[in-house]
């Protein structure tokens, strides 16, 4: 390792506690603890292949592809890593696992947990873990345990009697299949996909369940690889360009779909707005799991199809199929907005014969979200064992994901003052 000049470890610290004020600032940086790891670990030891202000940038090192030129390791965001590691509530003295390694949060980790806590970062990429073995010791951080090994399968040596205190999963995983190596009353903060909406869920085990109780947190990492890999059951409706996927929840027949997209959609229009830097992830979500045959649309933009202003490849669209004929969310600009940057209402494009009744329906549960949730707290995520199976419920019925290994439930509190109908409980079973 080439001995850094004074010139450039004084720029060095200047850029970390820049960084760090700009966490601060933006509310990612939330207690002391997280503020001294933050300022303390020398991002820049992480990421020689980058310049220092490439590394105290407030966005992703990648630090390995794929053949095909895909991230396949990177160091997160540092709003991301902060607020997951507040999150994860790391105190002195804990044990804590990272799953998705490379070296620089497994040091954040370490200053957190302190010289009597235990650190084990694993990966599966042999690539990954030689870096975190180089690198950490240079940065001073050669007491973290480096374990390459297929999360789906953690070793038994690795998991301390009693359980992690914490687990901070840093790839993005389908499943949670880690709750038997989480002590009780842990932590246990992973990037989840729930029909390949990706969210930040941050989690405490009770009673051998997992119970989300901090907001989610819309965010991307890199894939998890290995037996917990997800896929997402992408079929092509012949001679379209567009694709359906049923990341969750059993595929469904899209041949018959062809003649539906071959003739222009109704449009159903729901009346609810949205501004056009207003995220509506959780309206997408609230619908995965409300509707039964619910999918995510992609088109290609030169497919030879009739898709109304078609997404985006990197950012399909809400869709339900309901035999030759399907439905898909979409907006449609009203206006300029109070601050210049657009109004848009929500619409639903109905295909085929029968496209307007699914628009019809898929625009009543916008309602619903919008008369009962949009304004309600956050919504509450458990991952349960799928041995469990989902809980009994109230009426009102938690929204079902079923993997491999857990169940998940979402449940969506009632605003305050709406008068709540039932919910349509949609299942997300894995098929």
């Amino acid at each position: 390792m080439t001995t850094p000049s004074t010139t450039d470890l004084d720029e060095a610290t200047t850029l970390r506690h820049q960084l760090a004020d700009q966490l601060a600032a933006a509310g990612h940086i939330r207690t002391p603890a997280v503020d001294r790891a933050l300022r303390t670990v020398p991002r820049h030891a992480f990421a020689p292949e980058v310049t220092l202000p490439a590394a105290y940038a407030n966005n992703i090192v990648a630090t390995r592809h794929s053949d095909d030129g895909t991230i396949t390791s990177s160091i997160s965001a540092p709003w991301l890593q902060a607020d997951m590691l507040e999150a994860a509530r790391i105190q002195p003295s804990h044990r804590v696992l990272e799953i998705g390694s490379g070296g620089y949060n497994a040091a954040l980790i370490a200053e957190l947990a302190g010289p009597t806590g235990h650190v084990t970062t694993l990966d599966i990429d042999p690539t990954v873990t030689g870096r975190a073995v180089r690198f950490l010791p240079e940065a001073g951080y050669d007491d973290v345990n480096v374990v390459t090994a297929d999360a789906e399968h953690l070793p038994h040596d690795v998991v301390p009697e009693g359980g992690f205190d914490a687990i901070v999963v840093t790839v993005d995983t389908w499943d949670l299949p880690w709750i038997d190596a989480l002590a009780e009353g842990g932590r246990l903060v992973a990037p989840l996909r729930l029909h390949g909406y990706r969210w930040a869920i941050s989690f405490t085990r009770n009673e051998g369940a997992l119970h989300s109780d901090e907001p989610l947190v819309v965010c991307g990492f890199v894939a998890m690889q290995g037996d917990g890999a997800w896929h997402p059951k992408r079929h092509t409706v012949p001679g379209t360009g567009v694709h359906l996927s049923w990341e969750d929840g059993t595929p469904l027949s899209v041949d018959q779909l062809s003649p539906a997209l071959n003739r222009e959609p109704t449009i159903t229009r729901t009346g609810i707005t949205v501004g056009g830097q207003e995220p509506f992830d959780l309206l997408t979500l609230y619908l995965a799991g409300a509707m039964p045959g619910f999918c995510r649309l992609e088109a290609d933009p030169d497919g030879n199809h009739q898709v109304l202003n078609p997404p985006p490849p990197h950012w399909p669209a809400a869709a339900i199929v309901r035999g030759t004929s399907l439905a898909r969310l979409a907006t449609q600009r009203i206006g300029d907005g109070d601050d210049g940057k657009g109004r848009y209402e929500f619409v639903v494009q109905g295909y085929g014969d029968q496209g307007h009744v699914a628009a019809q329906e898929m625009a009543e549960q916008v309602e619903i979200w919008q008369r009962n949730h949009r304004g309600a707290r956050y919504p509450l995520v458990t991952a349960r064992p799928a041995s469990d199976g989902p809980p009994a419920g109230p009426d009102h019925k938690p929204h079902v994901f079923t993997k491999k290994h857990t169940c998940i439930t979402v449940g969506w509190p009632i605003m305050p003052g709406a008068t709540a109908r039932p919910l349509a409980s949609g299942s997300g079973d894995a098929g």
